[in-house]
């Protein structure tokens, strides 16, 4: 028998669109949906590999309760009664000991989220917290601090831009499949790229215009921009009149940071500065300044995301063709949205772990910040953390300093793991309850942004092959043991999706044909006559006086980075666009691919310690100390070395991944609280290391 299944992607966090192919109950083929204009029938590699990993056996193949010390690798096999008993037992004593405050729960965020926040509300715990001081909090606050919309209220018109400005974005390897596809139809169409990164990525090979930038100067490169476009109005005045606040008090502040300071900073020439600037006002307002991504880098990351999203705003691009435009949304298309699972639960009252709604007010809640949720596990304060569940979220991987993390985590009552994967912070738990794969799974329905803004949804395509469960019934099993049931009175996945499409026409079966609903027939686009702002003079301000009354200066004086000691090199790391984070390096396929990672050195610094290309070389900071293959080149700073993020697995039972390379965030000690006080964002390339031939 054989079917099609239109559904979505579960290998990474962007969750393109897919069609898959089942025969007699086993996957035979995966590929794009091409009912989505913007998706084809293109795969990433990751996607393509779907169905590999679906066939491996090393993954978790039913619930299992630790019983030696954690993170010793022993374990029994339970059943999901046994496992759930186990948890909401001590869940339980957790909040008749200390409120059900002291149970925090984080995951990657994303769009099926929803649920997870409203099993914390239900359970009257105000301590829901994504993986993003790790990524995007930085660019995410700066963009807040300026239109007082966040970097997701905002998209990129990529394809019809003139000129595209990526500072480490490295955007041909992210990977996003529309979006790259996007890009790539810009460069075709004969856009301007200007790429700024210490590294030669496969993005620079696409750039008109790259730079090798010294690591950590970003915002002294921006200073030195915005200074030469401002002073010499090469920017849209009559936009920037209308919209913004703050002009004078930006100019007064560039004087000093002219393209010839920046020279000295960054090593950019000042000519090429110069003409660089010109170059965008011709191009303009078809010009984008991404505003970063994953900017959890440096100490002012924030300050440099700001001043991108301030070159946004003088170049006139917000909701124009070619520039950033809004994302439209279901009552853009005259309809109700999905009704939040967590709608109708009463709120919690409670104040967070985290502070993000007392001292640190000034940031987003809504994703928290988990090195701050750290601190209080380890301290107490503002109140004790005792119980913390993680869905397929990694943070041994993703946060600095995992041994440090581990001191921390032991002081728990109780450590969760809900995963799809053998993951390092899942081998390190109490408890692993394994999560149906993508394909084995149905999930909630998410919102679509976009020109034709509707809904989507993911459809189980097969049988769990082993004993599983969706996240959907784990969480509702959870609440009802922990005697929420009324908040989730859900008995199957369709009871959900008819709750959260219950103030729309759509139906069910209207997500049959094509696996999403769209709300409109013709694409709505650019209103530039509806442009409106979050802050409160509705205007973009360059000087924010919310944020400068918490303390958050608008414009911050620049200040060198430090430089590497004498024989070190600041660690910089990345990954592939066929690997998503460290879930890929176990993979059947993708594994073969990325084998194990390397060290790339510059060839100059190599030459003086006698390294050659292949060499085995030991890399250390302080007492960590490990052996990885060099990989001698021109194309990174002299400054810095490089490494695939991910590998250095210590998993046994992961045996394609056990033991290759070394991971980059092992050597990032006493890093967990070293983190941009403005913006949020841990400084993961803040961190130094020394380099030399492995005897």
């Amino acid at each position: 028998m054989k079917k099609s299944v239109y559904s979505i992607c579960g290998m990474c966090a962007v969750r393109c669109p897919l069609k898959v192919e089942v025969e007699n109950g086993k996957v035979v083929w995966v590929e794009g949906n091409k009912h989505d204009a913007g998706m084809g029938t293109a795969l990433c590699a990751k996607g393509g590999s779907s169905i590999a990993f679906q066939y491996d056996n090393e993954r978790p193949q039913s619930p299992m309760i630790r019983v030696g010390e954690r993170g010793s690798g022993q374990w029994r096999n339970v059943s999901w009664d046994e496992a759930y008993d186990y948890i909401s037992d001590k869940l339980k004593t957790v909040i008749d000991q200390y409120g059900a405050k002291s149970i925090m729960l984080t995951d990657r965020g994303g769009p099926f989220a929803d649920l997870r926040k409203a099993f914390m509300k239900a359970i009257g715990s105000p301590n829901y917290i994504n993986h993003d001081c790790t990524c995007g909090r930085n660019a995410n606050h700066a963009s807040k601090s300026v239109f007082g919309m966040g970097r997701t209220d905002f998209a990129y018109d990529l394809k019809n831009a003139k000129h595209i400005i990526l500072f480490g974005r490295n955007i041909t390897e992210a990977f996003k499949v529309k979006e790259v596809k996007s890009f790539m139809e810009a460069v075709k169409n004969g856009a301007h790229v200007t790429y700024v990164d210490p590294r030669v990525t496969n993005t620079a090979g696409k750039a008109t215009r790259y730079w090798r930038i010294k690591p950590g100067t970003d915002y002294a490169l921006l200073l030195g921009i915005t200074n030469y476009i401002v002073n010499n109005k090469l920017y849209d005045e009559d936009f920037v009149h209308k919209w913004a606040t703050g002009l004078s008090e930006l100019q007064n502040f560039l004087q000093p940071y002219t393209p010839e300071w920046a020279e000295g900073e960054t090593s950019i020439p000042a000519a090429e500065i110069k003409a660089f600037c010109h170059e965008i006002n011709q191009d303009r307002p078809k010009v984008i300044f991404h505003i970063g991504w994953h900017l959890s880098r440096y100490r002012d990351s924030f300050y440099a995301s700001r001043m991108l999203n301030i070159l946004n705003a003088l170049m006139g691009n917000i909701e124009v063709t070619g520039g950033l435009i809004y994302p439209k949304t279901p009552k853009d298309a005259g309809s109700g949205g999905l009704k939040s699972l967590a709608a109708d639960i009463p709120a919690v009252k409670e104040p967070r772990c985290d502070c993000c709604d007392t001292t640190y007010s000034h940031f987003d809640a809504g994703a928290g910040m988990l090195q701050l949720a750290y601190q209080a596990i380890d301290t107490g304060e503002p109140y004790p953390v005792k119980a913390y569940i993680v869905h397929r979220h990694n943070p041994l991987i993703a946060m600095p300093d995992p041994e440090e993390q581990k001191r921390i985590l032991n002081k728990l009552d109780l450590l969760v793991t809900i995963d799809v994967n053998y993951s390092d912070t899942a081998w390190f738990s109490d408890v692993i309850l394994p999560e149906s794969t993508y394909l084995e799974r149905d999930t909630i329905l998410r919102t679509d942004k976009g020109p034709k803004p509707g809904f989507s949804m993911r459809r189980k395509c097969i049988e769990p092959f082993y004993d599983s469960k969706p996240g959907w019934q784990i969480y509702v099993d959870l609440a009802k043991r922990l005697g929420k049931g009324e908040f989730f009175p859900y008995e199957t996945i369709e009871d959900i999706w008819n709750y959260q499409l219950q103030n729309t026409q759509v139906k069910i079966e209207d997500f049959d044909a094509k696996g999403f609903v769209k709300l409109c027939a013709a694409p709505i686009g650019c209103q530039p006559d509806n442009i409106k702002f979050g802050t409160k003079s509705g205007k973009i301000e360059f000087v924010n006086p919310t944020w400068e009354g918490k303390g958050i200066l608008s414009f911050k004086p620049y200040a060198s980075p430090v430089e590497p000691p004498a024989g070190s090199y600041r660690l910089l790391f990345g990954r592939k666009g066929y690997q998503a984070h460290g879930q890929s390096t176990n993979n059947p396929i993708l594994s073969q691919l990325l084998g194990a990672n390397k060290l790339w050195i510059n060839t100059a610094e190599a030459k003086k310690m006698g390294i050659a290309n292949g060499d085995m070389v030991e890399l250390a900071n302080g007492e960590t100390k490990g052996t990885i293959e060099a990989y001698v080149t021109d194309f990174i700073h002299p400054e810095a070395v490089f490494m695939l993020h991910g590998f250095g697995i210590k998993i046994p039972l992961l045996t394609r991944a056990y033991g290759k390379g070394l991971a980059d965030q092992d050597f990032m000690k006493g890093k967990l609280q070293d983190w941009d006080q403005a913006g949020g964002g841990l400084a993961l390339n803040e961190c130094f290391v020394t380099v030399k031939r492995s005897v």
